[in-house]
């Protein structure tokens, strides 16, 4: 970080590193102060403040950014891990009570979560925590590690990941695949599949296919599960949201590979009917990814139980199709709000 004479380090607050953290990670003077209660005035003067400390201007304007310098990345770590285990010792001297609990919380994910997960998790952290805020970020953002090493996110759901080894995990269910297609599919419809059967191999790879897919690309885990057996589909549409997959499929004649889970959720307010795959698709496990740092920070701690009993409530089972819609039906009627 360089060297700070007595009288600097005795101007140093505490407010001064807050304000240069929030700064590193929104890179805007107006998010930064939202994300720590502070006008931008006073993170504008506080910046002021630390590019006199430090004898360089820190942050420097590109376009709507404010960019660090290279002296400003290079106390980025070692000032983030200071205030990691400052906040760490002032939590573990006073007992945590969500009710008194001021922060942001940024998840990630696909938009599987968003509609599915975070309106219960909403309402549950509101009743208990009801100054706390949480925003939810595409699964498209970014890199995991780079954003929860940044502090960018929080909390991060999603499959089985390559991640560096400071980054912490916890399973948090199985998803299996089930597929949808339009309630008036006519090739369906003549071959007499009834809904929650297996549609037969060779009309599963006749009829169109529907991928999401963040990045654009046209093959998946069924398509690796089809060449084991020598089968191929068309996949003619990729879209980056599952909503998008189920509102196609129930105006077209396509099929998708969906999780379970959403398969009979979208299919509640959507003219889709849900059908067992004819093949093995492998199954992913949906883990719930964290900083390290925050293994035993108790707002942290506390907001990863919350996810873990939110997931609990909606009845997530690896039954077949017609025992997966009794199921989530059911959770669904005991707890309104998911």
């Amino acid at each position: 970080m360089g060297r700070i004479d007595a009288m600097n380090l005795n101007a140093l607050d505490l407010n001064l590193i807050k304000v240069f953290d929030a700064l590193l990670r929104e890179r805007s003077v107006t998010r930064a102060g939202e994300q720590i209660g502070l006008s931008q005035p006073a993170v504008s003067a506080a910046l002021n403040r630390l590019r006199h400390l430090l004898n360089d201007q820190l942050f420097v304007r590109r376009g709507n950014d404010m960019m660090p310098t290279p002296r400003a990345e290079s106390m980025a770590e070692p000032l983030r891990v200071a205030l990691r285990e400052i906040e760490r010792v002032f939590h573990s001297a006073k007992a945590f009570d969500p009710a008194e609990l001021e922060r942001t919380f940024t998840f990630m994910g696909a938009d599987f979560f968003s509609m599915m997960l975070m309106p219960a998790l909403a309402a549950r952290i509101a009743g208990a925590a009801p100054r706390a805020s949480l925003r939810f970020l595409d699964s498209a953002r970014g890199d995991v590690s780079r954003l929860l090493q940044d502090d960018q996110i929080d909390v991060a759901l999603e499959r089985p990941l390559e991640v560096s080894d400071w980054v912490s995990s916890t399973p948090l269910f199985h998803s299996p695949f089930a597929i949808i297609a339009a309630q008036d599919n006519a090739a369906i419809r003549q071959a007499g599949i009834m809904e929650g059967k297996t549609l037969p191999i060779d009309l599963f790879c006749e009829l169109p296919h529907i991928l999401r897919s963040i990045d654009g690309s046209m093959s998946g885990s069924t398509d690796e599960a089809l060449r084991k057996i020598g089968r191929t589909r068309r996949v003619s549409l990729t879209l980056p949201h599952f909503q998008a997959v189920a509102l196609a499929v129930a105006n077209g004649n396509h099929l998708s590979a969906v999780p379970r889970q959403f398969a009979v959720w979208a299919a509640e307010t959507l003219p889709l009917v849900i059908f067992e795959p004819p093949l093995p698709i492998a199954v992913p496990e949906i883990r719930m990814y964290w900083h390290a740092r925050h293994d035993d920070e108790p707002p942290h701690r506390w907001v990863r139980d919350q996810i873990l009993e939110a997931v609990g409530v909606l009845g997530f089972v690896e039954s077949g199709v017609a025992e997966n819609v009794g199921a989530w039906r059911g959770a669904r009627t005991d707890q309104p709000a998911v």
